[in-house]
């Protein structure tokens, strides 16, 4: 075997091995109120991670449009507390908004 295929099944070996090393760890371990609030930060913090990367990556280049204002105007709806149905709609309008505006 040679080039990718090497790889993909090493990935597919690793992504295995990790689910089933989920399924080892002790149930007692879990239940614990620090390993909760440490995976209910992880999981938000990998959210935010993607949400950046996805509006300011184009392939291998920064890339700063109307992409940042949706972003800023769905942060803003969510700091209001509103619902989650008028973030995504704010976020789309102020995307389209910008984007009629020249601006990405």
């Amino acid at each position: 075997m040679e080039g990718l295929w090497p790889w993909l099944l090493l990935g597919g070996l690793l992504a295995f091995v990790t689910k089933l090393g989920g399924y080892l760890v002790p149930a007692h371990w879990l239940e614990k109120p620090a390993v909760a609030a440490a995976a209910g930060r992880l999981t938000i913090g990998l959210l935010a991670a993607l949400t950046v990367m996805n509006t300011v990556a184009s392939g291998q280049q920064l890339v700063l449009d109307a992409r940042i204002g949706a972003l800023l105007v769905a942060a803003l709806a969510l700091w209001a507390r509103l619902p989650f149905l008028l973030v995504v709609v704010l976020g789309a309008a102020a995307a389209a908004a910008l984007r009629w505006a020249g601006i990405g």
